[in-house]
């Protein structure tokens, strides 16, 4: 049963403490009841350390380790209403609002907060795309001017992947890639649309194996058409133009080569739920990953590992 406040005002009735948050963490975390790694013993009892004892071997478990909060030094409710207050924003948060809407020292505390909860939005093992799918590929900052064919030099390409629900937009997933060819496409397709799918492309060579894949294959040519790219393919031209201007927006473009595959993460996470009912959805779906999805040290995060 999902559980979770569905407005700001339940949120903070629920999150007066520490102890609320360490308890609705141990319920995301151990949703049948813990079950202690060591004897698989299911009697236990929570410390005032907040460890997880367990009754027949003494064991014991931390309630953050193995979380995005292992070893912080701020307190969970900050946390919990940093994860709220970005969820809230359907436009997302950049790291400058952060930092003056919640009060972190420096900007830099902010930006990690922020890639922390990225690492965390997308799930493993999550349901592929299926059905009719319209897939492309795009620059990220713009073509390079007087380029020929699918080149880069300084800009990313980036895969996108769009369901085409009745004529209305479904999910999206999205890959940067080092080139536009079958080597670099097709796993692309593969990693996250259902074989058996419709794939609808342009009639870009990178493409022309699908079938053999084990994929349907529609292939909408643009040169000779005389209709443009974002007519024969109007949903993931669509989402691409979305997502262009969410980073200009939100992120005034200013989003490194070496990050945006996690901003495209965020992007993806929040458009596949564009739909949910409440905005509280958002903030419980990010805390299930949070609870399963190791603290990633801020070097890391800087060099991108």
């Amino acid at each position: 049963m999902e559980d979770y406040p569905k407005n700001f005002q339940e949120f903070v009735s629920r999150f007066q403490s520490e102890e609320d948050c360490i308890n609705y963490i141990i319920t995301l975390r151990w949703p049948n009841g813990f079950i202690c790694p060591r004897c698989q013993c299911n009697k236990a009892w929570k410390t005032s350390r907040n460890l997880i004892h367990c009754a027949q071997c003494g064991h014991q478990a931390s309630v953050t380790a193995g979380t995005i909060f292992q070893d912080t030094r701020k307190s969970l409710r900050l946390w919990f209403h940093v994860m709220w207050w970005v969820m809230s924003q359907k436009t997302g948060a950049s790291a400058k609002n952060l930092k003056d809407t919640m009060g972190f020292g420096c900007y830099e505390t902010a930006w990690a907060w922020l890639h922390k909860f990225r690492r965390a939005m997308i799930r493993p093992g999550r349901e592929p795309l299926d059905g009719s799918v319209e897939v492309d590929e795009t620059y990220i900052g713009g073509e390079e001017e007087g380029s020929k064919g699918r080149k880069i030099v300084d800009k990313v390409l980036v895969a996108v992947a769009v369901e085409v629900e009745e004529k209305k937009l479904g999910r999206v997933r999205f890959r940067c890639i080092p080139n536009a060819s079958a080597e670099s496409l097709i796993p692309f397709v593969q990693d996250y649309v259902e074989q058996g799918s419709t794939i609808i492309t342009d009639g870009w060579r990178g493409y022309s194996s699908l079938k053999e894949k084990g994929y349907r294959h529609e292939v909408r040519k643009i040169t000779g058409s005389g209709e443009s790219a974002a007519t024969l393919m109007p949903h993931v031209h669509l989402v691409v133009a979305l997502v262009k201007r969410w980073l200009m927006g939100t992120h005034q473009g200013a989003v490194s080569a070496t990050h945006l595959p996690y901003y495209l993460d965020e992007y993806a996470f929040r458009f596949n739920r564009r739909l949910s009912t409440h905005r509280g959805k958002l903030f419980y779906r990010l805390m299930q990953q949070a609870v399963v999805t190791e603290a990633t040290p801020l070097k890391r995060i800087y060099n991108n590992l």
